[in-house]
């Protein structure tokens, strides 16, 4: 194995995968910005989810939420429904694993609350059945999705937002989900607080 060529072409295919959303996703990036910014404006809250990796990337966006990115601010109001491993634990074994984001959101989201899902693949049935949940609540969808959107693609409602990385490795679109997440903060952070000095 030549390790070189390995990382070679890892961070080539990143930056490939990175240069893609740009050129079809800066739209989309900018409308999901508009979205939650409108949301907090109107004091609604924002909920995040997403298994395995995607689950990661939900947690960075909360903890930069709740945080910041760049400067000093108020926290924003933000729930993880994937921190909780005692209480996803609880719920599959009571409903299942599909029902471990969506049982929490029909208890607590409300309509004009947004929820961003994340999935590499599209595929993760626990964040299918979180759009389903938010939609029967009347939240907003934001959708991270991959490849070719798998069923969560499926079930969003025409007025959801899915940013979209059309990459067939959910390594790669994890990747520059974390690079959209960021970007994305940088947004909020600046409609909300204002531009950086």
């Amino acid at each position: 194995m030549d390790s070189e060529r390995v990382v070679r072409d890892n961070i080539s295919a990143h930056i490939d995968a990175a240069a893609a959303a740009l050129e079809t996703q800066a739209g989309n990036l900018a409308a999901a910005a508009a979205r939650m910014v409108r949301c907090l404006l109107e004091e609604r809250r924002l909920f995040v989810c997403g298994s395995g990796g995607s689950g990661a990337n939900a947690q960075h966006f909360a903890v930069k939420m709740l945080g910041r990115l760049e400067r000093e601010r108020p926290g924003l109001p933000v729930f993880c429904l994937s921190d909780g491993a005692p209480q996803a634990i609880a719920l599959a074994g009571l409903y299942g694993t599909a029902d471990v984001f969506a049982r929490p959101l029909r208890a607590l989201g409300q309509a004009g609350d947004v929820l961003l899902v994340l999935s590499a693949t599209g595929m993760s049935p626990s964040s299918v059945q979180a759009v389903i949940a938010a939609h029967d609540r009347g939240m907003d969808v934001v959708a991270l999705t991959g490849h070719e959107g798998g069923d969560i693609a499926r079930v969003l409602a025409d007025d959801d937002i899915e940013l979209r990385v059309a990459v067939s490795s959910p390594a790669r679109a994890e990747e520059v989900h974390l690079l959209l997440i960021n970007v994305l903060c940088d947004l909020l952070e600046r409609e909300l607080f204002g531009d950086l000095p």
